[in-house]
């Protein structure tokens, strides 16, 4: 059988057919360089300020100081987080040690078991505004790449990822995830429950220079039921902080206190 050559743009065509792992990329690679973009390696600590909106009016707000450290052991964070605003929730804490939640209340003096989903304000639960490693959390799939609109409106070039928890500790049984081609910024999420029920979007933005790296520092949450309902999380404040090790245990959470 003779052979010719084939056309250029039946070649480029081709090429952009091969499954994007085949390029040297795969979703579990694009995952965790956009882990990398959200937060840095290093302990840190920061501001964060959760506002819930309803028909564009504010009608709640929490201030909370959060404390993050990676554990070389299962690469994921560890967090502390300490309720600052309003006054009748100052004092409260949330730890997250890498295997359960625990919620301290100085009032009653006891820390209790809580999940992921726990609500703090609005369509913001606990899970959402801690530091995690989604390359950790879930096992990741690329279902194909788009251009969708940023929280601006602005078109972006995305991958568009499909997240499965990889176990039961993780926030969500089913996320799906668009990070910006090249930048590896994460640009949109959408969370689903077990049952495959959607219950938020999610988009990043704000992006700024923080800690070594241009990570976005405000997350708008949209309620998937009422769309007059929006939480925004602003974080600020980032800086290096030394946590001690014996922070991220449960005994410690009366004596928290922060820096």
């Amino acid at each position: 059988m003779s052979s010719f050559p084939l056309p250029f743009w039946f070649r480029a065509l081709a090429l952009w057919a091969l499954p994007l792992a085949a390029l040297g990329q795969s979703a579990e690679e694009i995952v965790a360089r956009a882990d990398q973009v959200r937060n840095p390696e290093f302990p840190f600590r920061f501001n964060l300020a959760l506002t819930e909106y309803v028909a564009g009016k504010p009608v709640g707000q929490n201030a909370l100081a959060i404390y993050s450290k990676k554990d070389p052991a299962t690469r994921q964070f560890r967090n502390l987080v300490l309720y600052e605003q309003p006054p009748a929730d100052a004092g409260k804490a949330v730890l997250l040690d890498g295997r359960a939640f625990w919620f301290y209340d100085p009032a009653s003096k006891s820390s209790v078991r809580i999940s992921p989903q726990q609500r703090l304000i609005g369509q913001a639960a606990v899970g959402d505004v801690l530091t995690v490693s989604l390359a950790v959390d879930y096992v990741a799939r690329l279902s194909s790449t788009e251009t969708i609109q940023d929280a601006a409106r602005h078109p972006r070039s995305c991958w568009h990822l499909d997240l499965q928890a990889a176990d039961d500790l993780s926030t969500y049984a089913h996320v799906e995830y668009w990070v910006e081609q090249g930048t590896y910024h994460p640009v949109k999420a959408k969370f689903y429950s077990d049952s495959g029920r959607l219950l938020k979007i999610l988009y990043y933005r704000a992006f700024e220079d923080w800690l070594g790296g241009t990570r976005p520092t405000e997350a708008v949450i949209l309620d998937s039921v009422d769309s007059s309902r929006v939480t925004t999380a602003k974080s600020s404040g980032h800086r290096p902080a030394n946590i001690p090790e014996n922070w991220f245990q449960r005994e410690f959470l009366p004596r928290f206190q922060g820096e």
